[in-house]
C-alpha cells in the first residue's frame, strides 16, 4: 500500500468519525433544547394559570360589589314606590 494511500485512507476515516461525532453531538444539544422549551412551555402554562385565577377571582369580586349596589337600589326604589302608592290613594 503507498503512502498517499495510507494518507488518504486515513483523511478519510478521520474525516467519516469527525462527521459522526458532529451528528451525535448536535443531536444532543437539539434534545436539550427541544427539553428547555418543554420546560419554558410548562413554566409559561403555571404562570397563565395564575393570571387566569387572579382575574377570575377579581371578576368575583366585581360581581359581588354590583350585586350589592343593586340590591341596595332595589331597597331605595322599593319604599319611594310604596310612598307613591299610598299618596295616590
Amino acid at each position: 500500500m503507498s503512502l498517499a494511500s495510507k494518507i488518504t485512507l486515513g483523511l478519510a476515516c478521520t474525516l467519516t468519525a469527525g462527521i459522526i461525532v458532529f451528528v451525535n453531538a448536535k443531536d444532543w444539544i437539539d434534545k436539550k433544547n427541544m427539553h428547555k422549551g418543554v420546560l419554558k412551555d410548562v413554566e409559561r402554562q403555571q404562570k397563565k394559570k395564575i393570571e387566569n385565577l387572579y382575574w377570575l377571582e377579581k371578576q368575583v369580586e366585581m360581581t359581588k360589589i354590583l350585586k350589592q349596589k343593586q340590591n341596595e337600589e332595589k331597597k331605595i326604589v322599593i319604599p319611594l314606590l310604596e310612598d307613591d302608592k299610598k299618596g295616590e290613594f
